[in-house]
C-alpha cells in the first residue's frame, strides 16, 4: 500500500488584510500559538520546548520572551520589585507610637481641654444626630484631621527611630 502525502489545509493567516490575503499552511500556522505571558501551545513535540518564542509576520526573527524584573534566585525564584518584607512592621512600634501620641495629645493645653477629650468629646455629639452627617462647619472635622495627623506623624518618626536604631543605621 503507497501512502500518499497528505495536501496541508490552508488558512488565512490572521495579521494580514482582507485586499493582501495569502494561503498559509495549516502545520505552519499552529506551530506556536502564543497568547499573553503563555506558553507555547501546539503539537506535542512543541510542548517540550523550555522558552516561549513569539512568531509573527511583524518580527524578523525569533525572540525569546524574558521578564525583566527577574532576579536569579531572589525570593525563591519568584518575581519580585521589592524585597519581601518591605514594611518590616512591628508591634512595638505601634503600641509605643501609640502611647507617645495619647500622652502630649490628653493634656489640657486648648483652653483647658485636651486634643484627645475634644475628639473623643465631638465624636459623642455628632453620634447623638447618628443618620444625619456631620456638618462642615463641624468643629469635628478640625480635631478628627489634626489628631490623626499627629498620630500619623508619630507613628512615622517611631518606625524610622525604631528600625534605625535596631539596624544601626544611627552609628557612627
Amino acid at each position: 500500500m503507497i501512502k500518499t502525502p497528505k495536501q496541508p489545509t490552508t488558512i488565512i493567516h490572521p495579521f494580514n488584510r482582507s485586499d493582501q490575503r495569502e494561503a498559509v499552511p495549516m502545520a505552519a500556522a499552529t506551530s506556536t500559538v502564543v497568547g499573553l505571558a503563555t506558553s507555547s501551545l501546539s503539537s506535542p513535540s512543541s510542548l517540550n520546548r523550555r522558552q516561549t518564542t513569539l512568531n509573527s509576520a511583524f518580527l524578523r526573527s525569533t525572540t525569546t520572551t524574558r521578564n525583566p524584573l527577574r532576579v536569579s534566585h531572589a525570593s525563591g525564584g519568584k518575581y519580585t520589585c521589592f524585597e519581601r518584607d518591605w514594611l518590616r512592621r512591628d508591634l512595638n512600634v505601634i503600641g509605643f507610637g501609640l502611647i507617645g501620641w495619647l500622652a502630649p495629645s490628653s493634656i489640657p493645653a486648648i483652653n483647658g481641654d485636651s486634643l484627645t477629650g475634644l475628639f473623643f468629646g465631638s465624636i459623642g455629639t455628632e453620634l447623638a444626630h447618628f443618620p444625619t452627617p456631620p456638618a462642615l462647619t463641624s468643629p469635628f472635622w478640625l480635631w478628627l484631621v489634626t489628631w490623626h495627623l499627629g498620630l500619623f506623624i508619630c507613628l512615622t518618626f517611631g518606625q524610622i527611630g525604631f528600625k534605625g536604631r535596631t539596624e544601626d543605621y544611627f552609628e557612627k
